[in-house]
């Protein structure tokens, strides 16, 4: 094997990447090393891209980017018996502990002392990344690389529906980027009685309107709050996810949802955000979640069963490009025309 390989690397502080020439990753006994077949671009790494404030005060360069891949393993530490050279695997990017609180009562997903390859250490968008192997997961030989490489964001889909009991419900979708489009798919696979998508983005309201959603509603054309009213028999959804994470985007979901609905967070807002509690929490007796990542490995399992059972999100990867391609890549991400894009290395 060789010892040099290809990286996206933030070489230092500053906006942009350097397509590099690194060492490849030395493992520690309980780390395996896995080869890239696929890996995705997320909303965050375009954060990292621009070096944005969040990212000024949470990156240490030099660092390699990306938490979101697949691909085969190559080689693993000593004490490894989990996984074996030539497994087809996905990768959990939240790195935990495994002995805080958290992490023994089944929510290692918010680990006290977690980290996200990618952003608090190396990470995918590379030829090889090391990986703890308590972090891998097999992924079924039928599963497309470019499927396998969204498992974290689909993951994110997965345990955003399954936390709001969708079965039977009325569900609107605030935001159809990457995930919300997964989470319209798995709601209507997990058996929403209809599914609205939101956006203001035309290119992918038609990506939604590709995944069967009842209704594909533009916010800047017409009251997003009045047609989901109209639609729902002027009760309001009683299923809301707000992943857009615009200010303007969580008052309408707020607002759309019905009186003891519940409404799911999972859009990252700029800064703090004035929520009105009194009308849109308390008098409507809401049940308001907040999702972060995916339970590890519940998620997964879900996830797995779903794939299985024929949830087709294959209409969210819209480009490939390789992984020399990035400049383009984040080019075409800015724009917002796409839904996934997968780096090929």
């Amino acid at each position: 094997m060789a010892d040099r390989m290809h990286a996206l690397v933030k070489a230092a502080p500053g906006p942009g990447l350097d397509l590099q020439e690194v060492p490849v990753p030395v493992l520690g006994p309980r780390d395996c090393l896995v080869r890239v077949e696929a890996t995705s671009i997320c909303g965050t790494d375009l954060h990292i891209y621009r070096w944005d404030a969040w990212a000024a005060s949470r990156l240490r360069p030099p660092l390699i980017v990306g938490h979101e891949f697949c691909g085969r393993v190559a080689a693993v530490g000593p004490d490894v018996t989990e996984v074996a050279v030539g497994d087809y695997v996905a990768g959990e990017g939240h790195l935990f502990c495994g002995r805080c609180y958290f992490c023994q009562t089944g929510q290692a997903h918010i680990c006290a002392h977690g980290r996200i390859i990618g952003v608090d250490t190396d990470g995918c968008f590379a030829q090889f990344v090391r990986m703890p192997a308590a972090n891998l997961w097999k992924l079924d030989e039928t599963v497309p690389p470019a499927i396998g490489a969204i498992h974290d964001p689909l993951g994110n889909a997965v345990h955003a529906v399954m936390q709001a009991r969708v079965s039977g419900a009325s569900v609107a979708v605030v935001g159809c980027g990457p995930v919300g489009l997964c989470a319209a798919a798995v709601a209507r696979r997990a058996g929403a009685a209809a599914v609205y998508g939101i956006d203001v983005n035309p290119y992918r309201l038609a990506l939604a309107e590709g995944l069967g959603v009842d209704a594909a509603i533009r916010a800047d054309g017409e009251d997003p709050v009045a047609a989901v009213r109209d639609l729902t028999g002027g009760l309001g959804a009683e299923v809301v996810f707000e992943m857009s994470g615009h200010p303007a985007g969580i008052r309408a979901a707020f607002e759309m949802l019905r009186k003891g609905g519940r409404i799911v967070l999972l859009g990252i807002p700029p800064g703090p955000v004035e929520v009105d509690l009194t009308g849109w929490v308390i008098f409507k007796e809401a049940r308001v979640f907040g999702i972060n990542g995916r339970r590890i490995f519940d998620t997964w399992h879900r996830m797995a069963e779903l794939l299985r059972a024929g949830l087709d999100v294959s209409p969210v990867v819209t480009h490939r490009f390789s992984l020399a391609e990035y400049e383009t890549a984040f080019a075409v991400l800015a724009e917002g025309c796409c839904g996934k894009i997968v780096l090929v290395p």
